[in-house]
């Protein structure tokens, strides 16, 4: 909605407002005001639209939550650090239901700038581990994993990554048709 920058000034300017009010006697009118400044600090902390985007994805809306994230227009100079690693994370999860390279391209950019909560770089780092799987890069996807785990403090992830970890061992396990078939069409 605002520019980070925008919302300091605001919150600024109704700070200011909000002592004049105290100093007028008009104390609940400042005490309000003070609230109100908050807010605007609040959102220069956590965007508005990545706060309304991760509610629609709690709802499966993924739709909605790429027209949320939309009206970021430059995410470089609206957004702090933090907020550019969750607009990347955000994209990368959505991504990851249809276009691998998409979401691992958003996903690597979001763990690069880094998230404010362990579980969520956790859940980055385990996605990223699906992807190099389903790439067949193994190695690469077991350190993932391993990074996933560390960062998974409170365990708020394990049953999603135990079941990663056993696509993985299916998967790993799995026969490799496509090889024999070309050893069999050789002998001919």
């Amino acid at each position: 909605m605002f520019n980070k920058n925008i919302k300091l000034i605001i919150a600024a300017a109704i700070f200011a407002f909000a002592i004049y009010q105290i100093y007028e006697s008009y104390i609940g009118n400042g005490i309000f005001l003070i609230l109100l400044a908050a807010i605007f600090i609040l959102l220069y902390f956590k965007n508005e639209f990545i706060l309304l985007s991760f509610l629609k994805l709690r709802k499966q809306d993924f739709d909605g939550a790429k027209r949320l994230l939309a009206k970021i227009k430059n995410p470089e100079t609206a957004l702090t650090t933090k907020q550019q690693g969750y607009y990347y994370y955000l994209h990368g999860i959505m991504a990851s239901q249809n276009n691998l390279t998409q979401a691992e391209k958003h996903l690597r950019k979001a763990e690069k700038l880094g998230l404010s909560m362990d579980h969520d770089m956790a859940m980055v780092k385990m996605t990223l581990a699906g992807i190099a799987a389903q790439k067949n890069r193994k190695n690469e996807a077991k350190n993932l994993m391993k990074e996933a785990k560390a960062l998974d403090k409170r365990g708020m992830l394990s049953e999603q990554m135990k079941m990663m970890e056993q696509q993985m061992k299916r998967a790993a396990s799995a026969p490799k048709q496509h090889y024999g078939n070309r050893q069999h069409m050789r002998r001919r």
